[in-house]
């Protein structure tokens, strides 16, 4: 017996690249790569009391923007969410989905967002794109709904070098290898991952560094264990197992943005850096404010930070969990002082958030990769006495739902 279906109306696309539709019970649905307005036959892939999941199973009335997606494994192999619509309204609906979420987990009823920065790039803009291997040695992305690796024969999201890099090497079957990572810089970085200690043996006949990354130890095979990005005339080391931008064209629009907000005059100024990493937004102003002051868990990160801001005296890099070392600083902490923070996707953990608090920054600057924790984390600083002055979104990830935005606080 087949699975039940039901028609549809999709109403509205929500943060995750699904669009929301209605059962004859009312119950929500969410249905990936559906478009608000269109109507199709879908079969539930998750029932659950208050909701459902589900999967289309045919359009029966698509919706006007709809257009071909531009790569054959589209809707199969996950990297991408929204190649079957135009980007100028990706843009769009990412601005509303950004809306929703302050003005539903944020409770701001008129959030204050500017237009999305839209990325000179809509294709091939990443610096940095992550495989895994199929049992065969080929590379691709993980399925997770057929729980299998689905091999690529293209993918239009890496730049241009890493594009043509990727598709010429060659694994052999069963290696040991959790994920291969391409990363772009003024040379390629090669970095195989594993658990294991054990080097993979692998030929590669193009001129690239290669670095097997397994815990917390990086083993070079070939080349070197970094490369360097630059950014707005700036140079970055950035290792292996570093965090950096994936988008680079866009991570430099980001910092212009916080350079016109974050004014520095006479006024001594301390900058605090929460989750600074290889110190991008640091380095940009080390010399405007008096004292520097960065805090980074990364291992590999807070290496890089200090050799990326090693020309400056007035720096100073605390490694560990900022909830850990942000309340031990807060007394040594005074007079004007201004907060970059640029969290992970779980947003700013709740006793760093406290602390951040207590020290009062007159500014805080609040970088983030995910509109629901961000909305979480206003309405704490709002709580606390911080207006929202702006937010203002950028789309470092084009063809997907991921939205990264840089909201301004005030106190």
């Amino acid at each position: 017996m087949s699975d039940p279906t039901f028609e549809v109306t999709f109403e509205k696309l929500t943060y995750g690249g699904e669009a929301l539709g209605r059962l004859p019970d009312q119950r929500a649905v969410f249905v990936p790569f559906g478009l608000p307005g269109e109507r199709a036959r879908i079969k539930l892939t998750e029932d659950k009391k208050n909701f459902a999941r589900g999967e289309i199973v045919e359009i029966l009335q698509p919706a006007a923007q709809r257009i071909v997606p531009r790569c054959v494994h589209f809707t199969r192999c996950g990297g991408c969410h929204y190649q079957h619509l135009a980007y100028a309204d990706q843009l769009t609906a990412k601005t509303e989905i950004l809306r929703d979420q302050l003005q539903r987990i944020g409770k701001i009823a008129n959030p204050p967002i500017h237009a999305m920065v839209a990325s000179p790039l809509a294709w091939n803009y990443r610096n940095h794109i992550q495989f895994h291997l199929t049992p065969e040695g080929r590379l691709g992305f993980v399925n997770a709904k057929e729980n299998a690796t689905l091999a690529l024969t293209e993918c239009h999201l890496p730049e241009a070098e890493l594009d043509s890099l990727w598709k010429t090497l060659n694994f052999e079957s069963n290696l040991t290898i959790e994920r291969v990572s391409f990363r772009n810089g003024s040379d390629c970085l090669l970095i195989l991952e594993s658990t294991e200690p054990e080097t993979p043996e692998i030929e590669i006949e193009a001129d690239i560094s290669v670095v097997h990354v397994y815990e917390n130890h990086s083993v070079v095979i070939a080349g070197q264990d970094h490369t360097t990005l630059e950014i707005l005339g700036q140079t970055f080391k950035v290792s292996a197992s570093s965090f950096f931008q994936v988008n680079t064209k866009m991570a430099e629009k980001m910092v212009e943005h916080l350079i016109a907000q974050l004014t520095f005059g006479e006024t001594p100024i301390t900058l605090l850096d929460l989750y600074c990493g290889v110190g991008l937004f640091s380095k940009f102003f080390a010399d405007k404010a008096q004292r520097i002051i960065g805090i980074e868990a990364a291992p590999s990160a807070c290496e890089d930070f200090v050799a990326n801001l090693d020309e400056f005296e007035n720096v100073e890099l605390y490694e560990g969990p900022a909830e850990e070392i942000l309340p031990k600083l807060t007394d040594q902490i005074s007079g004007t002082v201004y907060c970059i923070v640029d969290p992970p996707r779980a947003g700013i953990e709740r006793h760093a958030l406290d602390a951040l608090v207590n020290i009062k920054p007159q500014i805080i600057a609040y970088v983030s990769c995910d509109p629901a924790t961000l909305a979480r984390d206003a309405a704490r600083f709002m709580a606390a006495g911080y207006q929202l002055k702006q937010v203002t979104p950028f789309d470092l990830f084009p063809q997907t739902y991921h939205i990264e935005a840089l909201a301004i606080f005030e106190i």
